[in-house]
């Protein structure tokens, strides 16, 4: 009897160290979400991909068809170029270059109405900042 007290006396010890050393981990991990570079990082998350949703329709909708005007009204899209297969198996080889094309452009139309929003509100940050600065020496 006294070794299986022991046994249970030396599980319940072994079953505290185990509640002790999750509850470290569980503080840890809860300090480790409440810094504000983890709320800020899921913060820029959801509003970035709202903000992709705006930018998206900017160029989808409004940039994209200006362009397909000046460009004469060329769908990147559908270019393709059709390799045979040379080897002697069925069906032929077909590369949509036209699609990667056409990300391509969509990607630096993004990155430039990115930068010009970055860059106005850069601008119109600096503007305040003047405004508000107490230290004229008049």
């Amino acid at each position: 009897m006294a070794e299986k007290s022991k046994k249970v006396e030396a599980a319940k010890k072994k079953l505290k160290q185990v509640r002790e050393g999750s509850s470290s981990f569980r503080k840890e991990f809860i300090e480790f979400i409440n810094r504000g570079s983890v709320i800020d990082l899921a913060v820029g998350v959801a509003v970035g991909g709202a903000f992709t949703k705006i930018v998206n329709s900017l160029v989808n909708d409004l940039v994209m068809p200006v362009a397909g005007i000046i460009m004469g009204g060329v769908n990147l899209t559908n270019l393709s170029f059709t390799i045979p297969n040379f080897i002697g198996g069925q069906g032929e080889v077909v590369l949509r270059y036209g699609n990667f094309l056409q990300n391509v452009v969509e990607f630096v139309i993004i990155a430039w109405v990115i930068f010009m929003i970055i860059k106005t509100m850069n601008r119109l940050r600096r503007k305040k900042d003047k405004k508000d600065c107490c230290c004229n020496k008049d």
